[in-house]
């Protein structure tokens, strides 16, 4: 059987990333390539019509991610998130008893795990990205040149911040969370991410995000396990 994986993004700047990169290279990997669609997180519908992304209250996530569950309930058929840990909502399953734990990875985890347990789906991999998707783009923030060749001075002050920590534990702090830190270099990121984010994170690649980005690279490497697990 061919696996069939369904990513709900939390927005159009991962819902891009998803489509432009994660969608072709599961699909690439010999006999046992994994057919991939995405979609944002529905946060309302009028008038006949749904509007999606935004993370703004998990419970409205929740439907849409079961709604999708009900709609594929074939045995290779799978279901994974890509939400931001930055401004998760407050009723997020797992949410007060995280925000306890000071180690950043664990507490993703204990997010993830929270999540898996509240839609007790046996085919669900849960993913929340540390802390959000411009993590990614500070692994390699060079590659910021691809869309903005006139701020070398900011780039150069991102790639310094990049050598500095670790991109995944670039906090969430509302002044100081991965996009506020690309935003206060270069301001018009603010209004382009949607589509400036996935092709600077494409431009990165995969191997460098493996390397920099272990939560990222562990994600990854469970999805791309789907396929052996439906031979």
């Amino acid at each position: 059987m061919t696996p069939r994986l369904h990513i709900t993004a939390e927005g159009k700047t991962e819902e891009g990333y998803a489509k432009r990169v994660l969608v072709p290279h599961l699909g690439s990997l010999g006999l046992n390539q994994v057919v991939v669609d995405v979609r944002s997180v529905k946060t309302g519908r009028k008038r006949g019509r749904d509007y999606r992304g935004g993370l703004l209250e998990y419970a409205k996530a929740k439907s849409d991610i079961v709604d999708w569950m009900k709609e594929d309930d074939n045995p290779d058929s799978f279901f994974t998130t890509m939400f931001d840990l930055y401004a998760l909502p407050e009723d997020f399953p797992g949410y007060a008893g995280a925000r306890r734990e000071v180690d950043p990875y664990r507490r993703v985890c204990l997010l993830e795990e929270s999540l898996r347990d509240a839609l007790k789906h046996p085919r669900f991999v849960p993913y929340i990205q540390l802390h959000e998707f411009e993590a990614l783009i500070l692994a390699a923030p060079q590659h910021l040149d691809w869309e903005y060749l006139e701020h070398e001075k900011a780039i150069a002050n991102l790639v310094a911040l990049s050598n500095q920590k670790n991109p995944e534990e670039i906090n969430d702090r509302p002044e100081s969370a991965p996009s506020k830190r690309i935003i206060a270099e270069i301001p018009e990121y603010e209004g382009q991410k949607a589509v400036v984010g996935p092709v600077v994170v494409e431009k990165i690649g995969l191997k460098v995000l493996r390397q920099r980005c272990r939560h990222f690279a562990d994600w990854l490497a469970r999805l791309e396990a789907l396929g052996a697990s439906t031979t």
